[in-house]
């Protein structure tokens, strides 16, 4: 697919300086562009590839000024990193625009499916499941019964959705994602065996919620598990039973948290973080990578770090320490040699 810089100007609101007609099918870094590409200049650090790129469009701040000839054409915006993720964005939509039902899919007769979507080959849909308008399921994913997918989502390959599951509106989710499995649920028998719980409650994740590849969400022992709007997982991330996520928390990769724990909103957690079940995470809280949270964390807004965590002031001051334990213990040994040989006395 094609684009003049007329048309790209015209999609930016912005003033083409240049060959008006040029085209482009693709896009890349202002350091390697090629012929037929678009860029982007937003850090001044870079701004000497523009004189040497070979890329044909370069969007550009609208104050920007030129200190020798430049051979691409520019497009002048008000703000050139903002104008081109506006553009990975239309080329993003442009590139997922896909729609149809493979013939190779096993849809249930009592299945619904919207209108503009797209079904991969070898998806399987399960009875009574709603698919939503202008959703795309790609090849090899699998929706049991009784789920209902919003609009505007996605599902990208090897997408497994247990039974009764409910996914939003404009949610992506990413290629292995299983959502709906059962919680891990065994009560301890006499005999020191495990007897399996029922998990009978399902999964909900709200609306603009998006998760990394092979992340997975356990289906509730009763009730639900619950993914609210705007939530950001990434990939490799578990999430037990019960577990609720409070709106727009952001959370990075290989992360466990354990059944029915409540997290709040706004909070941003650091890759392989540790939260023990049934604890409640406050609003806006910030957990450093790699620190296990074993209780409560009730003052909204605060940050945490180590393991078992500490308030990071706490820990910052603590650290101090920790990383001289080696030589404060060879000091107090000292002071105790010194007390044996009798050279202080109480």
């Amino acid at each position: 697919m094609k684009f003049t810089a007329e048309q790209i100007a015209a999609a930016l609101n912005g003033i083409v300086e240049g060959n008006s007609k040029v085209e482009v099918s693709t896009l890349s870094k202002i350091e390697e562009g090629v012929a037929g590409s678009l860029s982007f200049l937003a850090n001044p650090a870079y701004t000497h590839y523009i004189y040497t790129t070979n890329a044909d469009i370069v969007i550009v701040n609208e104050d920007f000024i030129a200190d020798k000839p430049i051979k691409a054409t520019l497009i002048r915006v008000k703000d050139a990193y903002s104008a081109f993720t506006r553009l990975l964005e239309i080329y993003q939509q442009a590139k997922n625009s896909k729609t149809g039902i493979s013939e190779n899919a096993s849809i249930a007769n009592s299945a619904t499916l919207g209108k503009n979507v797209y079904i991969g080959d070898f998806v399987v849909i399960g009875e009574h499941t709603v698919i939503g308008d202008n959703t795309r399921i790609y090849a090899n994913s699998c929706l049991g019964d009784n789920c209902k997918i919003g609009n505007d989502t996605t599902l990208y390959y090897g997408v497994k959705i247990y039974d009764e599951c409910v996914i939003g509106n404009d949610c992506i989710l990413h290629a292995g994602v299983t959502i709906g499995a059962d919680g891990f649920g065994f009560a301890p028998q006499s005999d020191g065996s495990f007897k399996k719980i029922p998990q009978i409650g399902n999964v909900i994740i709200e609306n603009h919620v998006e998760i990394g590849t092979n992340t997975t969400i356990d289906r509730a022992t009763l009730g639900s598990t619950i993914i609210r709007k705007g939530v950001k997982l990434d990939n490799l991330i578990q999430i037990a039973h019960n577990v609720e996520i409070g709106e727009n928390t952001v959370i990075a990769a290989q992360t466990g948290i354990a059944g029915s724990t409540k997290i709040g909103k706004n909070c941003m957690f650091g890759g392989q973080v540790g939260i023990v079940g049934h604890l409640t995470i406050a609003d806006e809280v910030k957990i450093q990578a790699q620190s296990g949270i074993p209780k409560s964390i009730k003052k909204p807004g605060s940050t945490w770090e180590g393991s078992p965590a500490f308030h990071l002031p706490d820990f910052l001051r603590s650290y101090v320490y920790f990383k001289n334990l080696g030589r404060i213990a060879e000091r107090i040994s000292k002071l105790e040699q010194y007390i044996k040989k009798g050279n202080i006395t109480q």
